[in-house]
């Protein structure tokens, strides 16, 4: 089976083809940052407009660069949820048309549940179980995974995700949109102990998740200290730490009250080269594994949306004629495989 992919989400437009023997065949994608950077975030209207400019041209190319024809995509899956409203219709009126017209059938995909499988598109997939850190701009969520649909949430964020705490506290110093990547390329010329950052819910039972008062934490010291190169690199590795201390922290419980021992990370955030190092270096200690998907996939893209639904339309899940998101949408809703 051969599956297009389509991500619209929020402020990438990304296109995939996946085929069942030969594996991902193309993907491509289109950022739209250059437009939101003036407004210091993402502003949703404009979002879906262009997403309705490049979602069909992304499909020719991605077509074009798989070297197939639209007669050989045997089906289509397109982020339902969870989203920007409107960003998500893009997606799904275009997806859907497209398998109407074309005689194939469509599903709805979960956008995590595309970040959760996203390291199975690598040479070494993980096996279940395992032990999910979702870690993105809008999500920090663990979840034991048993099998595709198979997901129990341990614990998540009850404010601020960290990526978004990431993008938050980089706005207040002052760094361009979005902030997130740059405050922790600035964090490897400073020093991670300078100032003393709070590890937030690391003090009680539990596996949620809690970033605002680590941002209003900064913002204090940003506030106290001013913002000289050398204070805001200190400022960015101290508050990285305490962030990627905090995650890790978790993990480890996660992993220690399930007794499992592979962990797979994912999210905008799971390409940070800290985190990275720390989770590593935690698995190997309990002699365990950590599975990642490479960097070009940790951010929203089409890849993972077409692997994801891949998995389901080759199960024979598919949707009805209608046209809908979900933008508050429950991965454990989800059914299983």
């Amino acid at each position: 089976m051969r599956v297009l992919g389509i991500e619209t989400s929020c402020d990438e437009t990304g296109i995939a083809i996946y085929d069942g023997e030969k594996g991902l065949l193309s993907h491509v994608l289109y950022s739209q940052i250059a437009i939101h950077a003036d407004y210091g975030g993402v502003v949703p209207e404009l979002a879906s407009r262009d997403h309705i400019r490049k979602t069909l041209p992304l499909i020719k190319q991605a077509l074009q660069e798989a070297g197939v024809s639209a007669d050989s995509i045997d089906g289509v899956a397109y982020t339902a949820g969870p989203g920007l409203s409107g960003a998500l219709l893009v997606g799904a009126s275009i997806g859907r048309s497209l398998a109407m017209a074309w005689g194939k059938p469509a599903l709805a995909v979960h956008h995590m549940e595309g970040h959760l499988l996203a390291p199975m598109l690598e040479a070494n997939p993980p096996q279940f179980p395992f032990i999910a850190l979702l870690v993105s701009g809008g999500h920090t969520q663990l979840v034991r995974v048993d099998g595709i649909g198979q997901y129990q949430l341990l614990g998540e964020s009850v404010d601020d995700a960290a990526g978004e705490a990431f993008d938050k506290t980089a706005k207040l110093m002052g760094l361009e949109y979005p902030g997130g990547p740059l405050l922790a390329k600035l964090a490897t010329q400073g020093d991670a102990k300078k100032y003393k950052f709070p590890r937030p819910m690391t003090d009680r039972p539990g596996l949620d998740f809690s970033f605002s008062g680590l941002k209003t934490a900064a913002s204090n010291v940003i506030a106290a200290e001013g913002n000289s190169p050398e204070v805001q690199a200190d400022i960015a590795a101290s508050f990285q730490q305490a962030v990627v201390d905090t995650l890790v922290f978790k993990c480890q419980r996660a992993l220690n009250e399930t007794g499992l021992k592979r962990l797979i990370v994912a999210g905008g955030v799971s390409a940070n080269t800290s985190l990275r190092e720390q989770l590593q270096q935690l698995l190997s200690k309990m002699k365990g594994e950590v599975f990642y998907p490479r960097k070009e996939f940790c951010t929203d893209n089409g890849a993972m949306i077409a692997f994801a639904g891949y998995q389901r339309l080759n199960a024979g899940q598919q949707q009805d004629l209608s046209i809908g998101v979900t933008p508050r949408w429950p991965m454990t809703e989800l059914p299983a495989i």
